[in-house]
């Protein structure tokens, strides 16, 4: 899609988004009073859109994140309402997730760059998500996994400078130097002409 074009295309889609909302405000259209809660949903799937249409991975990410949140908000205060303590943080969280897992399939699917990195804050949300669901240990769990977090970064750390020190042992190691009497003065000057 040219850029022209495209301008367009959003510079109409904001004018008839606005002129909704500002009509709505003052006109009860039947169906239409709740519609404020498939916004931020639809906001998400107009990114995605148009993220596939120009192949653009910068638009599938906000995209992805806002269909999940959408779908969050749907699922908690839509027909659906299943805004029930903690089903509903588990199935706002279980939506949100799923979002990230939008933007990776959305990114192998329809651009040469897969996104592989947005698999972990969709994982690390589904695993918190089943956890106050199942309530019980696996909150336990959680709530040690806040509270050690960080021994993990402190491990990964003292890995790392371990592993740099004994690549740096093993080259000093590698390296040969020539005895002196091995040294060749005339084939040096040979070399340098």
């Amino acid at each position: 899609m040219n850029s022209k074009r495209g301008d367009w295309v959003v510079g109409i889609l904001l004018i008839v988004i606005g002129l909704f909302f500002f009509l709505n405000q003052f006109f009860s259209l039947p169906g239409l009073d709740s519609l404020g809660t498939y916004f931020v949903l639809g906001l998400g799937v107009f990114f995605l859109a148009w993220g596939v249409i120009a192949h653009n991975d910068g638009l599938m990410i906000p995209g992805g994140i806002l269909t999940g949140i959408g779908l969050g908000i749907v699922l908690l205060a839509g027909p659906l309402n299943l805004d029930d303590g903690n089903l509903g943080g588990s199935v706002f969280l279980g939506a949100f997730a799923l979002g990230w897992v939008i933007i990776t399939v959305f990114t192998a699917l329809f651009t040469e760059k897969t996104h592989w990195w947005p698999l972990i804050p969709a994982a690390i949300m589904a695993l918190i998500s089943g956890a106050i669901l199942v309530e019980g240990p696996f909150l336990v769990v959680l709530e040690w996994i806040g509270k050690l977090w960080p021994v993990a970064l402190i491990a990964g750390g003292i890995a790392i400078i371990l592993s740099a020190r004994k690549m740096r042992a093993k080259s000093k190691a590698d390296i040969e130097f020539p005895e002196a009497d091995e040294f060749d003065v005339e084939q040096l000057k040979a070399d340098e002409s």
